[in-house]
């Protein structure tokens, strides 16, 4: 009889040994249900977020700098709750109640009047950059 390991006992561990038959002598998963084949693992190293560099995963998206991914962030926050389409008078209004600085007030009162549909548009009209698509 072949050494068993004696950590769930020997009906166990020939149970177990069933169970992972067909993967052993096949060489692939042999369930019919994908959600019972174990997960992959990666052989990458974790991320250290103490790590000079910081995160190489992270990054902006096409179309736009680190800058303008950060800045069009502020204004969604100044802007939220904000109902669209509005008009820079709804925005400047709206940035003011919230308490937004004066740089910011300012640069919204500087927008083309016309109506804007989403924060994406006030953000491309003040200078932000664009996603050129969307992941």
């Amino acid at each position: 009889m072949p050494d068993k390991s004696d950590k769930h006992g020997a009906r166990a561990d020939d149970q177990i040994g069933r169970g992972t038959e067909g993967l052993v002598r096949g060489g692939h998963p042999t369930h019919a249900d994908e959600s019972r084949e174990t997960e992959p693992y990666s052989a990458d190293e974790p991320w250290d977020p103490a790590a000079p560099g910081g995160d190489p995963r992270e990054g902006s998206p096409p179309g736009m700098t680190a800058r303008d991914v950060e800045g069009r962030s502020d204004l969604a926050r100044l802007l939220t709750g904000v109902r669209y389409p509005a008009r820079p008078a709804d925005l400047v209004g709206h940035a003011s109640d919230a308490g937004a600085p004066d740089t910011a007030l300012s640069a919204l009162e500087s927008l083309p009047d016309r109506e804007y549909g989403n924060v994406a548009d006030v953000a491309e009209e003040l200078g932000y950059g664009r996603e050129s698509r969307r992941f």
